[in-house]
């Protein structure tokens, strides 16, 4: 493949993205059917499993990924004046990498190595 078939790969990355993200969803929702979390304490206790914490981790950042390909396709499609297409997207990235960086914080604050 070709750097010039960048279209085809985020296109691919975002469906895998979809699948993971329906995947983790489908087998987070058993799990939380299957067990008692009804306060802050028994919610931090699935989260202490470095398991879940990746898991959720990916979950976030596969959203995060999703996010940033469908809103720079939204640019790309409708913001026909490049610098304001250019300044729309530096917001957008530094937006979505500033939450990533506040989920990895919160999932490290939680897990015990």
């Amino acid at each position: 493949m070709s750097w010039r078939a960048q279209g085809m790969r985020t296109w691919l990355m975002q469906r895998l993205t979809a699948v993971y993200m329906l995947l983790y969803l489908i087998g987070f929702g058993i799990f939380i059917l299957n067990k008692n979390v009804h306060d802050y304490l028994s919610w931090k206790a699935l989260f202490v499993h470095p398991f879940a914490n990746l898991t959720t981790g990916l979950f976030l950042f596969a959203i995060l990924y999703h996010a940033w390909v469908g809103v720079r396709d939204i640019l790309i499609d409708y913001i026909k004046w490049s610098p304001l297409r250019f300044m729309l997207w530096v917001a957008i990235t530094t937006g979505l990498a500033t939450l990533g960086v506040w989920v990895a914080m919160i999932l490290y604050s939680v897990v015990y190595l």
